[in-house]
């Protein structure tokens, strides 16, 4: 697999109105050195003078799982040609993922690459790959070009983040355009969820668009209605013996999508705040006052770029179920069982499953690496709207659907397991 240079410009239009290249101060994308779960795996490679072990059937994937602690429980299959490796993706050869808090890694049955994105508190979000040639010893690769033409576009505002997309497929797994797609998130409804992916579980009357083709499965019986909304098992589509798994599990996928756009939010206020707060230093510099100095519009663009935050921490507009959903594989019991843990066995992961995600509406991801490496001014801006939210004193209708029980458990969970809270907290 070769990467021909594109020469992407990754730029950013802030409030300001003007553009901030990200392969310069303050963020160098590009060149700058990765700090996150895959960086430290290849120093720790290069440093023990060991390498990853192949396997026969699947290449790296076996190997780099455990390197990175991610379960395979988290199995997910999309067999829409929507990433790097197209060619070898379709209905009868779908695309894995598997993910956990940190990274997520793809994988392409006969690929020659395993596609990795890891989160990374100053780089947002990094990509890597390992060609799955076991010649080529399982090195790590850093892709700062190729990855981002999708991962980097528009759909992300710019930045280096996540994209999860509905899409209508044909029988190859070719997108059919004049259907449109939908960017998917925990505010979609289900209904327009999961186009071009399997989906394993159930959830009563409540249909969405996983397993199905535009025409239809040439298998199915005509004179039956295929129920694709409640699937739990996926041996008539493809042979999933192919796979780590059998599943394409629907409470993972559920996951998934809560925490690719929360990720996506954090990064892009933190390069927000970053680009601000090195704007300030510049004018500072240039005008020969205090380095703490700081001009009420910069503190504002702070201030905009973390409220989408708070938002999606605590699950504004999230779409509400109808009927309890129940996945397929372990995910939900292992998930769950993270933590951490109250002491009253509370969990921040504990989920609800039958109106909404979970049974706490607040996000796991505030334990994140990511989280943690957000510039002080910005975390001290979500600590406090975090604070003003769940006390009550902030009840606009942004979060309504907070309760007075769910802002005081909450609260009571975050201050036994969170740690670096504000005093006032």
């Amino acid at each position: 697999m070769r990467f021909p240079h594109l020469g992407l410009l990754l730029l950013h239009i802030g409030t300001s109105g003007t553009a901030a290249d990200l392969d310069r101060l303050p963020i160098q994308y590009a060149t700058a050195e990765p700090n996150n779960v895959v960086s430290k795996l290849e120093r720790r490679l290069k440093s023990d003078k060991t390498a990853l072990k192949a396997d026969d059937e699947h290449g790296y994937l076996p190997a780099l799982l455990k390197a990175l602690d991610v379960p395979l429980s988290s199995q997910l299959l999309v067999f829409s040609k929507t990433s790097l490796q197209r060619s070898r993706i379709g209905p009868k050869t779908p695309r894995a993922l598997y993910f956990n808090d940190d990274v997520t890694i793809g994988y392409c049955r006969q690929g020659d690459v395993l596609e990795i994105a890891a989160a990374d508190a100053n780089l947002g979000t990094v990509f890597y790959t390992i060609d799955q040639n076991p010649a080529k010893g399982g090195k790590l690769t850093r892709q700062t070009e190729s990855c981002l033409i999708c991962h980097a576009s528009s759909s992300n505002q710019g930045f280096p983040g996540y994209l999860i997309r509905s899409v209508s497929a044909d029988h190859t797994g070719e997108l059919v355009l004049s259907r449109g797609g939908k960017r998917v998130d925990h505010t979609t409804p289900i209904e327009d969820r999961w186009g071009g992916w399997y989906v394993t579980g159930t959830g009563g009357k409540q249909s969405h668009q996983g397993n199905q083709i535009v025409g239809g499965w040439s298998w199915a019986d005509p004179d039956k209605p295929l129920d694709t909304s409640n699937v739990t098992d996926l041996k008539p589509y493809f042979t999933v013996a192919n796979y780590l798994t059998p599943h394409s599990d629907l409470v993972a996928l559920m996951v998934l999508e809560h925490q690719n756009e929360t990720q996506n939010r954090i990064i892009r206020a933190g390069f927000q705040t970053r680009i601000a707060l090195h704007e300030q230093a510049e004018l500072n510099k240039a005008f020969g006052e205090p380095a703490t100095q700081r001009n009420e519009g910069i503190t504002r663009r702070i201030h905009w770029a973390c409220e989408p935050v708070v938002q999606y921490l605590l699950f504004s507009e999230e779409a509400k179920l109808t009927e309890a959903v129940v996945g397929t594989s372990a995910f939900a019991s292992e998930f769950a069982a993270r933590g951490p843990f109250d002491s009253q066995k509370r969990s921040l992961r504990e989920f609800d499953l039958k109106s909404r995600l979970f049974r706490y509406p607040m996000s796991y991801l505030i334990y994140s690496k990511l989280f943690e490496g957000l510039p002080a001014e910005a975390k001290e801006r979500v600590y406090l709207r975090l604070w003003e939210v769940l006390t009550g004193k902030d009840e606009s209708k942004e979060f309504h659907h907070l309760s007075k029980v769910d802002r005081q458990n909450i609260l009571e969970i975050l201050r036994e397991t969170k740690p670096g809270l504000p005093k006032y907290w």
